[in-house]
């Protein structure tokens, strides 16, 4: 796979970003994430073993738009 399998959009103007999924299992968007705690928990559901510990591994999770842990539009 070339592109990370999660991909953390960028912030909505109310704040939060949209999470997806893309794999080849399974596609689509799992939540809008206002903080980490709402992502690691949007990556428990997509069957990530401790996503707490990938949040920073691009292979993994690609962050778009924003910083990495960044809620908030700019």
């Amino acid at each position: 796979m070339d592109s990370a399998p999660i991909v953390v959009h960028p912030p909505f103007p109310s704040g939060g970003r949209l999470v997806s999924l893309r794999h080849q299992d399974r596609e689509g968007a799992l939540g809008v994430a206002y903080s980490d705690d709402d992502l690691v928990v949007f990556l428990e559901s997509a069957g990530v073993v401790s996503p707490e510990n990938v949040l920073d591994d691009p292979q993994l999770v690609e962050w778009s738009g924003a910083g990495a842990h960044e809620w908030r539009a700019i």
